[in-house]
């Protein structure tokens, strides 16, 4: 096991590679998206834009970046106490700040801030990648709240 081969990082690739086939959703939109870290409570994933990530005028559409907060957000959830099952959304909330186009790459992070008993609560944020491959310009944030007594 390398040093960032985390028990997190492991378990979550395996959870999400067991929901993409079960989510028509996740798979059409996030099936080339890959965790690239975690630890307890944090989720990195990076994911190359394509045509069906755009909107009509070649900017990273909103459902899109809604979608990827709710992902990001029960995949932090997972890696806080490696769960099997990452709640369902009660309330979602997404800020735009810009954009990206089509054949940009996105940094993804999602932070579970309080995983209770009952609700969990996540933070999001999607960046461009700037041409090193460094997370550059912020595109999104958002927030999340799930039942997670399920």
């Amino acid at each position: 096991m390398a040093a960032e081969d985390t028990p997190e990082l492991l378990h979550v690739q395996r959870l999400f590679d067991q929901q993409k086939p079960n989510s028509a959703i996740y798979n059409f939109l996030l099936s080339d998206a890959r965790v690239t870290s975690a630890t307890k409570g944090t989720v990195k994933a990076r994911l190359q834009l394509l045509r069906n990530h755009v909107n009509s005028r070649g900017g990273l559409h909103g459902a899109v970046s809604a979608t990827i907060v709710d992902w990001i957000g029960g995949m932090a959830i997972a890696s806080y106490d490696l769960r099997e099952k990452t709640g369902v959304s009660t309330d979602i909330h997404v800020t735009y700040l810009s954009s990206a186009k089509e054949g940009d790459w996105i940094e993804i992070e999602g932070k579970a801030n309080k995983v209770g008993g009952t609700l969990g609560f996540t933070t999001a944020t999607i960046y461009k990648l700037d041409e090193q491959g460094q997370p550059g310009a912020i595109i999104a944030t958002g927030s999340h709240s799930k039942f997670i007594k399920v």
